[in-house]
């Protein structure tokens, strides 16, 4: 059995998960503005309560497209509190309207939400060395400071732990553990990235 991060249990669809995406530089747009969004769906939950309604997400919020989800009406707002494949709250399901609105305003003055999202770490993977799980902050000052710019530019649900735990899985940080088998892998990952 390859050592993993403390955090994986034995359920398949978080192991999954750890192996090929936790910690894997994400460069694409959607894929960034979907993780944004599930990150904040997850507040106060476990991260494996959303992934495992991940596809629920993506058929409820159109694939989480930024163009539409930003015209969405108070009536698909109500028809989105009903469902009851994805977490039925008001104000999480609120933010992700505000924040694809949010998306369309940096896309117009930026390059990309990529090139928006990865100046926080000034477009370079930030590499980690934690022996164990304990080690592994919740939040840095570095979240703090994304946090709060993100709030001045008009996102929700994106607190200075959220904003960690987004770093943490979009790969702008790799924080596997030094004795996790994604720790190399990941690193490999990175510098290949820096040659491309």
């Amino acid at each position: 059995m390859p050592k993993r991060c403390g955090w994986v249990t034995e359920d398949k669809v978080y192991m999954d998960y750890h192996d090929n995406e936790w910690g894997r530089p994400l460069y694409d747009d959607r894929q960034l503005f979907e993780l944004l969004c599930l990150e904040g769906a997850q507040a106060g939950l476990s991260w494996l309560t959303i992934l495992k309604r991940r596809e629920n997400y993506r058929e409820a919020f159109d694939q989480f497209d930024p163009e539409i989800i930003a015209t969405y009406s108070d009536e698909k707002i109500e028809e989105l509190i009903q469902n009851e494949t994805i977490i039925r709250n008001r104000l999480k399901i609120k933010s992700v309207v505000t924040n694809a609105k949010a998306y369309l305003e940096i896309t117009k003055r930026e390059e990309s939400f990529a090139a928006y999202i990865w100046s926080f770490v000034d477009h370079q993977t930030i590499i980690n060395k934690w022996p164990s799980l304990s080690d592994v902050p919740a939040q840095t000052e570095l979240s703090r400071q994304m946090s709060t710019q993100m709030k001045k530019d008009g996102f929700k649900f994106v607190g200075p732990t959220i904003c960690y735990a987004y770093m943490q899985s979009a790969g702008l940080v790799n924080d596997h553990i030094v004795e996790c088998f994604c720790y190399k892998k990941v690193n490999k990952l990175i510098r290949k990235e820096e040659f491309r």
